[in-house]
């Protein structure tokens, strides 16, 4: 029966209709002709390698004016060599092409697992199910984690574990250009973030026969500290901007950089989480890969000190980010964020 599938890639080629557990209330569906475009440079596109040059500051500001108003930017020049993104994205694809035996050996429905193959968000909680399928990774420390992933196809560690050496390398000079653009010290936020934590889902979206009834993700805010996103040339991903949805559009060879709540958290609100959302369409699959740079579990996040004043006071009582976690994880993507859990 095409029920008892525990993966959507392989229920989905075999229906014409969505199933009703994908489908979404009337108030929550994607409305995709009140879509605006990226195209009309809405979402700034910034040049990296004017970090290692004379215009620094200039690159620095750009960084700053796209955190406080959006928490969104995309980065070009970014140092990170096209073949080791071309490889991941060829890894992510074959990975999802294996035969449904091969994958579903690394199927877990538990959400405590650092490397699992589920669909949707949280199958156990969740009273609509989200159009798509992941495989979850843990990548740092590298080698804690490597001997877990899966081992077909057979270059799979070797292509992945040299994709995230290069984003966690990006990942900790956009936290120095962060925390430069809040005024504070260049390692601030590295340290706030306490011994770090690196996580990667690769997204399958298999074409969808009714997209409009559905989400392959809906609106929510990233828990973590910040989002680096890899994704393949097949539109899907919104951005929530001046209270319209922008749909961007795939630049090759550049990421999409999103601030997640606990910069929010460090910023005492100067920075804003970003509000995303993923669509899917009836023609062709979709990839994304984002990796989530985190603070590790017992973190304590708060304010910097150095945002804080008489005029400025701390907006967020102090927590662990493994306390952050369960709460978002409980409470699932059904609202943007859970930031106000924790205000003081």
């Amino acid at each position: 029966m095409a029920n008892t599938k525990l993966l959507l890639s392989d229920l989905a080629a075999s229906i014409e209709y969505v199933p009703s557990k994908y489908v979404r209330p009337m108030n929550d569906r994607p409305n995709l002709d009140e879509v605006q475009s990226s195209l009309d440079g809405s979402i700034p596109l910034i040049d990296l390698q004017g970090l290692h040059a004379l215009n620094r500051s200039h690159v620095i500001r750009q960084i700053a004016d796209a955190c406080q108003t959006d928490g969104f930017f995309q980065v070009k020049n970014h140092g990170i060599p096209e073949s080791v993104i071309h490889g991941m994205l060829s890894i992510a694809k074959e990975f999802f092409h294996l035969s449904e035996s091969e994958r579903l050996k690394n199927y877990s429905d538990d959400p405590l697992k650092t490397m699992r193959l589920s669909t949707s968000v949280n199958v156990k909680t969740e009273q609509v199910s989200s159009w798509r399928d992941f495989l979850r990774l843990y990548c740092y420390p590298l080698e804690d984690y490597i001997h877990e992933w899966p081992s077909n196809p057979p270059s799979f560690r070797d292509d992945v574990a040299v994709y995230s050496k290069n984003v966690r390398k990006l990942a900790l000079e956009l936290l120095e250009a962060i925390s430069e653009s809040l005024g504070l010290e260049r390692k601030h936020i590295d340290k706030a973030l306490g011994k770090h934590s690196q996580q990667m889902a690769i997204n399958y979206y298999p074409p969808c026969p009714q997209p409009e009834l559905t989400f392959g993700l809906p609106s929510h805010a990233d828990p973590n500290a910040l989002t680096i996103l890899l994704q393949d040339d097949v539109l899907g991903l919104h951005v929530l901007k001046n209270g319209k949805w922008v749909a961007i559009h795939p630049i090759p060879n550049t990421f999409i950089i999103n601030i997640g709540d606990q910069i929010q958290v460090i910023s005492n609100d100067r920075y804003k989480s970003a509000v995303h959302r993923v669509v899917v369409n009836s023609q062709k699959e979709r990839i994304s890969i984002p990796t989530f740079y985190c603070p590790s579990p017992e973190a304590l996040m708060g304010a910097a000190p150095g945002l804080i004043d008489t005029h400025h006071p701390a907006l967020y009582r102090k927590f662990t980010y493994s306390d952050y976690f369960v709460e978002f994880w409980n409470r699932g993507l059904a609202t943007q964020s859970c930031l106000d859990m924790f205000k003081t």
